[in-house]
C-alpha cells in the first residue's frame, strides 16, 4: 500500500486504532498543558506551546494513554485472543514500564549530574554544559494514562 495515494490515507486517518491513540495522546498532552496552567499559574503562549509538544512528564502520562488506548482498539477490532492483541499488549507493558522506571531513573541521574556539574564549575572555574533532566511518570500519573487510554479506545470502538 502506497501512504501517499489520497484514497490510502483516508482509510489511515479512518482507522479506529490510529484515531484513539492520536486523540489519547493529544487528549493527554491538553489536560497537562490545563493543569500545568492551574498548577503553576503560567499562560503565556511559549509556555503552553512548550508544554504540549516538548515536556515530558506530568499528570496524565501521554504514552501510556497512547499505548493502552491502540492495545484496546485492537482487542475490539482484531479480537482481545488475536496475537496481535498479544503483541499490542507487549507493547504497551514496556513503554509503561519504560515510563515508570528507566526514564525516571535517567532524569535523577540527570538532576546529580547538574547539580555536581554547577558546584565543579563554580569551584574550579571549569565549563559545564548542563544536560536535559527529563521526567519519568509516577504510578498514579501512569494509572490516570491507562484508564484515560482504555476509554477512548472504547469510543472509538464501539460508538
Amino acid at each position: 500500500m502506497v501512504v501517499s495515494e489520497p484514497g490510502n490515507v483516508k482509510i489511515i486517518l479512518d482507522n479506529p486504532i490510529f484515531l484513539s491513540a492520536i486523540f489519547s495522546w493529544f487528549i493527554a498532552q491538553f489536560l497537562k498543558v490545563i493543569i500545568n496552567i492551574l498548577r503553576y499559574r503560567t499562560a503565556s503562549a511559549r509556555d503552553i506551546l512548550y508544554r504540549f509538544f516538548w515536556k515530558t512528564g506530568g499528570m496524565p502520562s501521554s504514552h501510556t494513554a497512547a499505548v493502552t488506548s491502540v492495545a484496546t482498539a485492537v482487542g475490539f477490532i482484531e479480537g482481545f485472543s488475536s496475537n496481535l492483541f498479544v503483541v499490542t499488549v507487549v507493547f504497551a507493558l514496556i513503554v509503561i514500564r519504560d515510563s515508570l522506571g528507566v526514564r525516571r531513573a535517567a532524569g535523577s541521574q540527570a538532576k546529580a549530574l547538574n547539580t555536581m556539574g554547577k558546584e565543579l564549575q563554580s569551584k574550579l572555574k571549569i565549563s559545564f554544559k548542563m544536560v536535559k533532566e527529563i521526567s519519568g511518570h509516577t504510578v498514579p500519573e501512569v494509572f490516570i494514562g491507562v484508564i484515560l487510554g482504555f476509554f477512548i479506545a472504547v469510543a472509538f470502538c464501539n460508538l
